[in-house]
């Protein structure tokens, strides 16, 4: 049978346990028993495995109440690490003989103990709204069952002073600080109320920017243009950072080793400036020994020593060091990664320790999608970005909805042949039949690779070549057909304009892709620029011939003092067909860029006139040019933050045209297709909703320029894009 608790006393225990005579004296030292067997009753969050690891009672060893009551306290603490303050785990005995008991920790595990509201004192400049938006903790809401952001956790706490600080700092608040963080725990111990006590102090902006060297023979007038800290602009230490890394590098091109950029500054609280220069001296002649890498027990050592600039027996660069372990943790491969340096063999050395705790990097996903055209749509993908240990990303995943089937596969080397080289292959097959406004079947097979690398600190390029086997099908011809009794006619068939594409094409292209991205230095936290453009040649070898030009730009920035987020977004593109061929419909673009239209829903589109005299449009043929803007704002809408859930409006314009052949024929007689460039228009307004699948996009739209022939859609879902 159980015995008592342990809480009763030593009185109590001793009593219950002391082994001896009856005539013993009862200040004797109690003599305890030998524990038997350990088990853990009532635990269904956390494993008996996991618990075990902190009991320090064992098996076949003599039985300590101090040290039973020590293991239920670190039980509690693994609990309140995963949420779950009100958990409470009891340590009892269970006598088998005289001097044996076995020792059960039954385990009340209680609800999560949720993070009810997030608050902040001492903020003008931001709103608690968006400084909750920074913080890595998040207040209970409506998917509070699947969200564990939600859970008070102290080291959160700590990263989350952090990203407070950062953040301030970015935006010109070089005296921010945090004075203090408030956890406040409900008397039940189901809920906390966390306040963040901070003090801003003014926003600074760059003064005077110089640079001068103290080194004899080095001129800085080489160094000045690595500089990318204007003056007049809002302080942002990453500005420094960029600058100084810029400045290092380009002495080490020089062959300038031990030079060293120092930032020094000078405050003038009367305008709220900082005057900046940067000096460039002469830094300790320290060496790197060797670098020493613990913990990964699946990552090759290779994937984390290539994010070091730095190798053995090179100048020690502690700004290189930290910029290094940043990278490391940016891999995602790890959930910790510390990266410290201490004296090596000989005064001039040092060894660099790098410690890693690995983490799951793959991912099996099941999903659904909604399209008005399409129906109801299942998803399946399975990633792993460390692909056996060696920092490669491997991705296969399948979706299918009526009438269309899509089948992917990629693979990527991020650092191919030991350099900053990006390897990529892909392949993918899709079916499409009996699509709703599509008259004909198609089949399409591809594979593809390329290879990318930097070209300045913001800008990439990527040539690649892609082989593509398009098969259209169930084609028919186009016929008119009275229904009898009516005065309706039914048609059926393909427009004679795509008829003359059935069957199967070739394309062997080759191509390049530039892209820029301002978020790579990171200059200004509230504006990123984006840049895309493509060309692809086709002809080597295959069955088409022509060229393929795409352009993208894109900015984002935040507003109304961060609280609002306003993107414009503009592409266009042109195919050219060679060699006097005509473009066939798989090569030209769709209208499907404009909400408010359905898929291919604008453009150039066929028609025939009817025996009654009435005119009816039939298949999309698509254009050899597109382009279209887009504009939008999201804001909050005033609903807790928690939900998730934000609006928006969007505004958008543009046009698809051109065909090399715009005459079509039915039953003799010509028809003229409309390929000139209309202009199409839509306003609508947006609700994001950010879910345990992904964001949600919820579109409402309505097309205020549009033509007669054009399909139009009010109502759209889908995944929120990122910019």
């Amino acid at each position: 049978m159980r015995d008592g608790r342990l809480g009763r006393g030593a009185a109590a225990f001793a009593a219950a346990l002391m082994l001896g005579s009856p005539g013993m004296v009862a200040a004797q030292t109690p003599e305890y028993p030998v524990i038997d067997v350990i088990n853990i009753e009532g635990n269904r969050r956390l494993n008996d495995e996991r618990l075990m690891e902190v009991v320090r009672s064992q098996s076949r060893r003599i039985y300590s109440p101090a040290q039973a009551e020590a293991d239920a306290a670190a039980m509690a603490q693994l609990y309140a690490a995963e949420g779950r303050l009100a958990a409470r785990i009891e340590p009892r005995i269970i006598q088998r003989s005289a001097d044996r008991v076995d020792l059960v920790f039954e385990v009340t595990e209680g609800d999560l103990t949720e993070i009810e509201r997030v608050g902040f004192s001492g903020n003008r400049s931001f709103s608690d709204y968006r400084l909750r938006q920074v913080l890595a903790t998040k207040q209970a809401g409506l998917l509070r069952a699947f969200i564990r952001r939600d859970t008070f956790s102290p080291d959160r706490i700590a990263l989350d002073e952090q990203l407070l600080t950062d953040f301030y700092r970015s935006r010109g608040f070089a005296d921010f600080r945090v004075q203090g963080v408030s956890p406040v725990v409900a008397r039940e111990r189901d809920a906390f109320y966390v306040t963040y006590q901070i003090q801003e102090g003014p926003q600074f902006r760059f003064g005077n920017v110089t640079v001068a060297s103290e080194i004899p023979g080095v001129d800085a007038a080489a160094f000045r243009a690595q500089n990318r800290v204007r003056s007049g602009s809002v302080y942002n230490p990453q500005v420094i950072d960029t600058t100084i890394a810029r400045m290092e590098n380009l002495a080490t091109r020089q062959g300038l080793d031990f030079v060293s950029v120092q930032p020094r500054v000078t405050r003038n609280m009367a305008n709220q400036t900082l005057d900046l220069a940067f000096v460039l001296t002469r830094g300790p002649r320290i060496f790197v020994e060797r670098i020493d890498i613990e913990g990964n027990t699946t990552t090759l050592d290779q994937v984390i020593r290539r994010q070091f600039r730095t190798v053995e027996g090179d100048p020690f660069n502690p700004r290189e060091i930290r910029n290094a372990a940043e990278r490391v943790r940016a891999l995602g491969y790890f959930s910790n990664a510390e990266v410290a340096s201490r004296q090596g063999t000989a005064p001039e050395n040092v060894i660099v320790d790098v410690n890693v705790e690995e983490q799951p990097t793959g991912s099996l996903t099941f999903g659904g999608s909604y399209g008005a055209d399409a129906g109801l749509g299942l998803n399946i993908s399975l990633t792993e970005d460390n692909f056996l240990g060696r920092g490669q990303q491997v991705a296969l995943a399948f979706s299918g909805a009526e009438g269309s089937r899509l089948f992917n596969f990629n693979f990527a080397e991020p650092f191919f042949l030991g350099r900053d080289l990006r390897w990529r292959l892909s392949a993918s097959y899709r079916e499409t039949e009996g699509l709703q406004d599509q008259t004909f079947d198609t089949t399409t097979a591809s594979i593809g690779t390329g290879v990318e690398f930097p070209v300045s600190p913001n800008g990439r390029m990527e040539l690649r070549y892609r082989l593509t086997h398009q098969d259209l099908t169930g084609i028919t011809p186009l016929t008119v057909t009275e229904i009898p009794g009516t005065d309706e006619f039914e048609i059926t068939g393909t427009s004679s304009l795509i008829v003359a594409d059935e069957g199967e094409r070739l394309t062997s292209a080759l191509g390049y892709v530039y892209s820029y991205d301002s978020r790579r230095e990171r200059i200004d936290p509230n504006t990123a620029w984006r840049l895309n453009f493509s060309q692809d040649v086709a002809g080597f070898g295959g069955d088409t011939r022509s060229i393929t030009s795409v352009l993208y730009a894109g900015v984002e920035s935040r507003a109304w003092r961060e609280s609002v987020t306003l993107r414009a977004e503009m592409e266009a593109g042109a195919v050219h067909m060679l060699d006097d061929q005509i473009s066939r419909i798989g090569d030209r673009f769709n209208g499907s860029a404009i909400r408010g239209f359905k898929a291919n829903g604008y453009g150039p589109r066929d028609s025939v006139v009817l025996p009654n005299g009435e005119r009816e449009y039939i298949d999309a043929l698509g254009g050899n040019y597109f382009w279209v803007a887009r504009a939008e704002a999201q804001f909050p809408l005033g609903l807790p933050e928690e939900y998730g859930v934000t609006g928006g409006v969007f505004a958008d314009v543009g046009s698809v045209w051109g065909l090399d052949n715009n005459v079509s024929v039915f039953e003799g007689e010509p028809n003229v297709v409309d390929d000139s460039m209309n202009v199409r228009a839509s306003v609508g307004v947006s609700m994001f909703w950010t879910t345990p699948i992904g964001p949600l996009r919820l579109n409402f739209a309505k097309p205020v320029k549009k033509e007669d022939y054009d399909r139009t859609q009010t109502f759209d879902l889908t995944i929120s894009t990122r910019f």
